[in-house]
């Protein structure tokens, strides 16, 4: 199973410097990290706060940045954080299951997700 998973910003985080960093790495989510992150004090007078503050704790690494804290997500384009939010949906999301068909045609077994949503 993978737990880290590897991206790159669309805009890039600008340093003080006017460097540029967009390569970056990003862990898998613990109950830990979303249940410390609902106590702290930032989350607890801005429930909006709760997005920059779990991103800092799964954000493992931008490149050339020495440490990523909420202070560096809060400065991140807008782009870049919605990215972001979007990445941390999909790989912190449950895997649909899956179901094995034979290809009629030409024999080739492969998966697909079911879908217990979707009438049809």
């Amino acid at each position: 199973m993978e737990t880290v998973f590897e991206f790159t910003l669309p805009k890039g985080y600008m340093d003080g410097n006017g460097e540029l960093h967009r390569n970056g790495k990003m862990r898998l989510a613990t109950a830990g990290d979303e249940i410390s992150a609902t106590r702290d004090p930032r989350v607890l007078s801005n429930p909006s706060y709760l997005t920059i503050v779990i991103l800092s704790k799964v954000i493992t690494e931008l490149e050339g940045v020495p440490m990523v804290g909420v202070n560096i997500i809060e400065k991140l384009f807008t782009a870049d954080l919605a990215f972001l939010q979007d990445m941390y949906q999909r790989i912190n999301d449950i895997e649909p299951p899956m179901m094995e068909c034979v290809c009629p045609e030409c024999g080739e077994i492969f998966q697909v997700p079911l879908n217990f949503t979707e009438e049809g």
